[in-house]
């Protein structure tokens, strides 16, 4: 097994996936079970599952598990596999659905073979897929290995009635169950035949109790407890001392419920399924001089694809030709359409206007900014918020705690007290149901989910339910100042000779070195130069210097083009006249840079370039301000003058500038000690470490953005500053609908126990208040799918 790399936990993990097909109303069972095989044992370090894409994730300890043991796990799971570099991926298709509790199967060899050794399993049906990263040692590039194994175990399938939908079965079942219930209940009191009786009853049970009894067997072989199992236990039992209608009733409103919950909670999964279907299934694409139609699947990088007007574009791509307005709501959520033309990007799933525009395709199918946005967000609803996590430890050890305590209260009057047995058994079967937790367990990923749908669909993309959380908190908020406040397009606003070079020459020299930079100053000063009509002369040894400029050879001169820091370190003194007219530019907000020939030792001149402030930059740091924001700091590694001006126009309560990246993360950590959660708000490019550093990481015009979607804990799709007020406002709300609903559940458990032994509350009123609250809470979860600032 070969030596992992020093470096922090979670960062070296192993793909597997498994693929089976969809059975929907198994989903949030099977996915209960998955997580709970895992929990508990020792080195696993979080368990996570999702009720609307039946995600599910753990992780454990990485240094335990070669790449052959990993291979194991699969071929005891009884699937297939594939290894490459950092990927296992392992697939099992069959002709007929397969019972989700092929994920339990896989969480079980995995519990019993290895504890502590596995990461993250994932368990997507709506994807249709079951997928375990684990921390195993990263295989070299250079080994690029493709390992097929056979596996030893086939997984259960679970066959239905051919011709039927299985999200109808359940449907069905409860519609059969109320009527004969009603039915047998009716017969009894009209005199019918007692054989005619407990026909209709057993067949009101059979339809009733049938999915929650599969659920609770599942639930026993890997030894733990559900509430299914509780419900299934008092109904029996309210059966068996001569009341079946109650036990009927209960199991109609327990079947009810959870059909009203699938439904409820599918609002959230189809939230984001909507976004996959807004991408058309073909494009056109130009092959020579004819048009033809492809499915997207199809489509290569370097594609030239049509879009004409009205249609959704199929792809990502680069506008080669044509020009129109496009519709790029469902990605950035921009309410106005943007104007679109050669060298533009555009995305799959957005609306082209009224011009016909050539694209080449600069993603596949599979990897555009929409299938990310969707991956990301499915990704989000299985990583947990800390609430959910303290809920689902309780739940299991409640569980437990409810089923000893029925057995006492069986026992204890009966043979402890001689109470007599009937009596005692009903108040018992009452407990099974009024102490359920169901609804106190279910408050939370309701809350979580919705609001995770309704920000994606929005254009803020949570990267989990602990983010959102932690963003709920925030006091503190810093700003990157390039591209977040101010523009992020600065215009060249003066050039100084103080050479024989006109200013003129001095454009065209610095604009062909800077030509060679990424920064947006330098994007300033080369444009200016292109709308002269300059023809660039060539540059070498060509080098960025952070913070400070950059450095190269232009026309047989050595050129340090910079701030004054740059000098300062290399100890060149700056002539009085050049640092007075420095001084002089700062003070009115421009950028002065030096323009330095190393070969002469002599300053040219200098060159000036100014960054506006965003216009909408004042109005969301006042709306931070009003919901709650305390404290609001500006990081630039401008110099302090230009910074000055922004963060007074601004209304920043404090900056830092002249800071380097590195000088950002301090800054940020200072911050953090004096204020606690801090976020930080950059473009996700250069801000990278300072938006791993902070506690929660924003960034701004993700879409597109490869590195602002992987760095970030919270990402906005387009420029909107607006967008942040937003999400502060979105996230804040699902704390209190989270707190809503943890009181009204835990309320309802105490109320419903005290009627239970202080009313003498009957079996069908308890599962009515059981059942009630559990799709009262999961319906105001619902609510924030709605919601807006």
């Amino acid at each position: 097994m070969p030596d992992l790399p020093k470096e922090t936990e979670g960062n070296n993990k192993d793909t597997m996936n498994s693929e089976t097909d969809k059975l929907p109303e198994q989903e949030n069972r099977c996915t209960e079970i998955f997580s709970d095989t895992l929990r508990g044992y020792a080195g696993i370090q979080e368990v996570d599952y999702d009720y609307t894409t039946g995600s599910l994730r753990a992780v454990y300890d990485p240094r335990l598990l070669s790449n052959e043991r990993a291979l194991e796990v699969i071929n005891h799971a009884g699937r297939e596999a594939s290894m490459r570099v950092a990927q296992c991926e392992a697939k099992r298709k069959r002709g007929e659905e397969a019972c989700q509790q092929c994920a339990g199967d896989l969480a079980r060899q995995l519990k019993h073979q290895y504890e502590s050794a596995a990461s993250l399993p994932t368990a997507n049906f709506r994807r249709n897929t079951i997928e375990v990263k684990f921390n195993a040692p990263r295989l070299t590039t250079s080994e690029n290995v493709e390992i097929e194994a056979t596996f030893l175990a086939p997984a259960k399938e679970q066959k239905k009635p051919s011709g039927i939908p299985v999200e109808k079965l359940e449907i069905a079942f409860t519609i059969i169950n109320a009527m004969t219930a009603l039915t047998a209940f009716l017969g009894t009191g009209w005199g019918w035949n007692p054989v005619l009786i407990i026909g209709l009853y057993f067949v009101a049970y059979f339809t009733g109790g049938w999915f929650g009894l599969l659920a609770s067997i599942e639930a026993l072989k890997e030894k733990t407890l559900n509430v299914d199992l509780l419900m299934i236990l008092a109904a029996l039992g309210a059966a068996a001392i001569g009341q079946p209608a109650e036990g009927a009733v209960l199991l109609f409103l327990f079947s009810l419920s959870n059909t009203l919950q699938t439904y409820a909670m599918d609002r959230s999964r189809k939230a984001i399924e909507k976004l996959l279907d807004l991408r058309p299934a073909q494009a056109t694409v130009r092959r020579g001089s004819r048009l033809t139609t492809l499915p997207i699947e199809q489509l290569t990088l370097g594609d030239v694809v049509l879009v004409r007007p009205g249609e959704r574009f199929p792809i990502d791509g680069e506008v080669i030709s044509g020009t129109s307005d496009v519709d790029q709501a469902t990605i950035t959520g921009e309410s106005m359409p943007v104007n679109k033309q050669a060298d533009d990007l555009v995305f799959a799933g957005t609306v082209n206007g009224t011009g016909s525009l050539e694209i080449r395709v600069t993603r596949l199918a599979k990897d555009t900014t929409l299938a990310r946005i969707v991956k990301m967000v499915e990704d989000a609803q299985a990583t947990k918020a800390n609430t959910q996590r303290m809920l689902d430890t309780f739940e299991q050890r409640y569980a437990v705690f409810v089923l000893i305590a029925a057995v006492l209260l069986i026992f204890v009057p009966w043979l402890g007290l001689g109470h007599e047995f009937q009596p005692t058994f009903y108040r018992a079967m009452t407990w099974l149901v009024v102490a359920s937790p169901c609804a106190l367990v279910i408050s939370t990923p309701a809350s979580i989910l919705s609001a995770i749908a309704n920000g994606a669909r929005n254009g803020v993309l949570f990267k989990g339910g602990v983010h959102l959380e932690k963003t709920a908190t925030l006091k503190v908020l810093a700003f990157d100042k390039t591209g977040t406040l101010t523009s992020g397009s600065p215009n060249l606003t003066s050039i100084q000779s103080f050479s024989d070079l006109a200013e003129d020459d001095i454009l065209r020299l610095v604009a062909a070195l800077e030509s060679r930079s990424e920064h947006p100053l330098a994007k300033a000063i080369v444009q200016a130069a292109h709308k002269r009509t300059f023809s660039l002369p060539p540059s070498t040894d060509f080098r960025a210097i952070p913070g400070q400029g950059v450095e190269g050879n232009v026309e047989s001169r050595h050129l340090w083009i910079g701030n004054e820091r740059m000098f300062l370190e290399r100890e060149i003194e700056i002539p009085d006249q050049v640092a007075q007219k420095a001084f002089d530019l700062q003070n009115n907000g421009q950028t002065a840079m030096f323009v330095y020939s190393a070969s002469s030792n002599e300053f040219l001149g200098l060159i000036a370039v100014a960054d506006a402030l965003r216009e909408d930059a004042i109005e969301m740091i006042k709306s931070l301000k009003q919901s709650g924001i305390e404290h609001v700091v500006m990081l630039t590694g401008d110099n302090p003058k230009v910074a000055a001006k922004i963060a007074e126009r601004a209304g920043v309560d404090e900056f830092h500038a002249d800071l380097l990246p590195q000088d950002k993360v301090t800054v940020l950590q200072s911050l953090q000690r004096k204020y606690g959660a801090v976020a930080m708000v950059g473009d996700g490019v250069n801000d990278a470490p300072s938006l791993a550093t902070a506690d929660i990481g924003i960034a701004m015009g993700g879409a597109g953005t490869d590195v602002a979607i992987e760095t970030a804990d919270v990402v906005l799709m387009s420029d909107d500053l607006r967008k942040i007020p937003f999400a502060l406002g979105l996230a804040r709300q699902a704390r209190h609908v989270v707190w809503q609903n943890l009181t009204f559940a835990l309320a309802v458990i105490v109320i419903l126990i005290a009627s239970a032994f202080g009313a003498q509350l009957p079996l069908p009123l308890g599962v009515v208040g059981h059942e009630g609250s559990t799709v009262l809470v999961v319906l105001n979860g619902l609510r924030l799918l709605v919601y807006r600032a």
